[in-house]
């Protein structure tokens, strides 16, 4: 049995697919949160991956808040590009498969169609340059691995309290009452981290390597999708379009960073179900 070790296990992303690699029948898991490994220290992450001699290793470590990055390059850069190397090299010496996972902001968005594997990426914030210069780190480093693009992200975790995501966000100033104020001039495909993390563990029985984007079905503002997340939980509140200009937030967003998932399919794996659909389901399992 294939034993795969998760970087970053206690995240949103890590935490479904640890789940999903327990409900499987055919690998081990290896859970590793910061308490564990410390993606800055080369020693910290060579260690680990040399005492656990895994199969695949699954980089989900990350340093993930937009806005923070900004302010924090070094940080961000020495996180998700240096560790990331870290992880790749380490890989490549036990002759473990690499997962790293990336993101939609590696393009600037200028485009109006789905991004595909091949589209060039010109990040246009410090968090999509500190994760694409990761993704060169990891095919430098190590030839046998998986480079994952996803949009919008929400887990289980996130409803927990740690880091929060953005259905959180919206619930939670609904129930307080607040008013809502969502840009309606970026659009993404909001991803459940559950079918994200059932969807790479499919690829994973593969070794068809390379880069892959994977998103559920389907694309929105970020205003529909808070729309959408106070039909489906039942709330009202004042929820008011607005502008990436008048909301003026620290970091730079692409306009429009849907991802195609043609290739997913043409491997043959399933697409993932409608984003609105992924939606409901974790509004229906949050606590």
């Amino acid at each position: 049995m294939k034993k795969i070790l998760v970087i970053g296990s206690d995240g949103q992303l890590g935490t479904d697919l640890c789940i999903a690699v327990e409900d499987s029948s055919e690998f081990d898991i290896i859970a590793l949160n910061h308490s564990n490994i410390e993606l800055k220290d080369q020693n910290s992450v060579s260690d680990a991956i040399t005492q656990y001699k895994p199969d695949i290793v699954i980089n989900c470590g990350a340093f993930v808040r937009v806005d923070d990055c900004e302010e924090n390059a070094e940080e961000a850069i020495h996180i998700n590009s240096i560790g990331a190397a870290y992880v790749a090299r380490a890989s490549a010496n036990v002759n473990a498969v690499c997962v790293y996972i990336s993101t939609d902001y590696v393009f600037d968005g200028l485009k109006n169609t789905p991004y595909s594997e091949n589209d060039p990426a010109y990040p246009i914030n410090i968090y999509g340059i500190s994760k694409l210069s990761g993704e060169h780190m990891v095919r430098s480093y190590c030839s046998n691995h998986f480079i994952i693009r996803s949009s919008g992200l929400y887990g289980l975790a996130g409803s927990s309290g740690k880091g929060g995501n953005f259905v959180e966000t919206i619930i939670r100033n609904a129930q307080k009452g607040d008013p809502l104020n969502v840009v309606n001039d970026q659009v993404i495909t909001p991803t459940f981290a559950k079918d994200l993390a059932v969807s790479i563990l499919g690829l994973l029985n593969r070794a068809e390597y390379g880069t892959y984007h994977i998103t559920n079905s389907g694309q929105c503002s970020w205003y529909l999708f808070a729309q959408k997340i106070l039909e489906l939980s039942t709330l009202t509140s004042e929820l008011t379009p607005t502008t990436s200009k008048v909301y003026a937030a620290k970091a730079k967003r692409p306009s429009y960073s849907v991802l195609s998932n043609a290739k997913l399919a043409s491997s043959g794996l399933k697409i993932l179900k409608p984003w609105e659909e992924a939606l409901e389901e974790y509004i229906s399992l949050r606590p």
